[in-house]
């Protein structure tokens, strides 16, 4: 009954701790495909305008790769729980500062220089949050429960997302547009400052990971370390980086780009879109849990496979719902593929990362394979998204013919995965990675 207790407290604590910080970081998807480009991108064209707002959210992503592995280093040599307060604060100080910013039309080029600078620490931050969260969840679950806790925090993801959102939609309704403009789209962003604390207070209530702690932490140099991630991982490194690809796909299209696409293409009131992305993330907190549920009934493989087949062949009847701009066809295609197929490969990635790499190196492995795939498919895909409608006189057929490519691509490397697990950490000598290094 303890070690049932001691579970939900760290899992919950990881997943509201979390929800918290994804505040963050999902605030600026949506400021950057709606509010941004009129604040520090102002021009003749509009499309410009939004190809470089998008672009310095592509910034952010790949600053989390270094974040990420920096992050993971320390991770597998201090801990995971010291790592989520560093995470807490690159992603809350930076969030604070861009609603601080002043604007083009006070500095001029200043203000989209500083907002790039504010964009790569919050993600140097995002890219040791979502592994450090998971990986602590699941490390402190037993087997049988392992893909339910470690998918757990992707629903802090939604819940942060959710938050945002809805903030920004508040905040959006209650000010009149101009006044939004002007000052009012900061509101949301200073609030990070708030909800820094909360985050912090309840991530005191998280124990370190018992299988971290079990595997005794050994004072390597940093270079051998690093080289370790890859003479344990083997192919299981390129395989895992090919299979993050659907998990981001399936997130940012739909919740960034379709902002976008919506409100520039199709034509749609800009709330449509925010409502359904409030609504497919309200469903997320039901239907990541039961993913991972799926995940330790059937195994995160299979699910894997299935949430991203099913996102390759939807993609198509995606844009035509949202081609419609009506509200419900909207709502429903948002939910199809950001929150059903979505999560379906979000938990049984979660449910692979944290079994796939040995325990003394996971932290920099998940950071690793997880963050470079998500910086270039994930980074990218509102930027590449925008520019293939363009060129396509802006239907949107191309853009789906890429990203069912992209999930594709992602089964067929998740169906190469090693079955077998690595060495368990309570098999090896504690001293055996440092020995390697004499």
């Amino acid at each position: 009954m303890a070690t049932t207790r001691r579970l939900s407290r760290a899992t919950l604590a990881s997943t509201v701790g979390t929800a918290l910080e994804w505040y963050d970081f999902s605030l600026y998807g949506t400021a950057a495909a709606l509010v941004l480009p009129h604040v520090f991108f102002p021009g003749g064209d509009p499309a410009v305008a939004v190809l470089a707002s998008l672009a310095t959210f592509a910034v952010g992503f790949f600053a989390r790769p270094i974040g990420g592995v920096v992050i993971g280093l320390l991770g597998d040599r201090f801990g995971r729980r010291q790592m989520l307060f560093v995470t807490l604060l690159l992603m809350a100080a930076s969030s604070t500062l861009i609603g601080c910013l002043p604007t083009y039309q006070q500095v001029g080029v200043w203000a989209p220089i500083m907002l790039v600078v504010l964009r790569v620490l919050q993600g140097l931050g995002a890219g040791g949050e979502y592994a450090g969260a998971m990986l602590l969840s699941a490390e402190h679950a037993t087997q049988a429960r392992r893909g339910l806790n470690a998918a757990v925090p992707s629903a802090g993801n939604a819940l942060g997302a959710l938050l945002a959102t809805g903030v920004y939609f508040v905040v959006q309704a209650v000010v009149p547009h101009e006044a939004f403009l002007a000052w009012g789209w900061r509101i949301p962003f200073l609030l990070s400052v708030v909800l820094a604390v909360a985050a912090f207070v309840i991530r005191l209530r998280v124990s370190e990971s018992p299988e971290f702690t079990g595997a005794g932490a050994q004072a390597v140099p940093v270079r051998d370390r690093f080289r370790d991630v890859f003479r344990l991982g083997g192919r299981r490194i390129p395989l895992a980086m090919l299979m993050s690809i659907a998990p981001n796909v399936l997130s940012y299209l739909p919740s960034v780009y379709a902002l976008t696409y919506l409100s520039a293409t199709v034509g749609a009131p800009e709330w449509i879109g925010l409502v359904g992305i409030i609504i497919a993330n309200l469903l997320k907190l039901v239907t990541i849990p039961v993913a991972g549920w799926l995940c330790d009934r059937f195994g995160g493989r299979l699910i894997m496979i299935i949430g991203s087949v099913a996102g390759a062949v939807l993609f198509y009847p995606f844009f035509w719902l949202l081609d419609t701009g009506t509200p419900l066809a909207v709502w429903a295609g948002l939910v199809m593929i950001f929150t059903l197929c979505c999560d379906l490969t979000l938990a049984s990635q979660a449910t692979m990362l944290s079994t796939l790499f040995d325990v003394r190196v996971r932290y920099t492995s998940v950071t690793f394979s997880r963050e470079i795939t998500g910086a270039v498919v994930g980074g990218t895909i509102p930027f590449v998204a925008a520019a293939l409608t363009a060129a396509f006189d802006g239907l949107p057929w191309l853009v789906a013919l890429y990203c069912s490519v992209l999930c594709l691509v992602c089964a067929v490397a998740t169906a190469f995965l090693p079955r077998n697990r690595p060495v368990a950490a309570e098999q090896v000598a504690p001293g055996a990675i440092a020995a390697t290094h004499h």
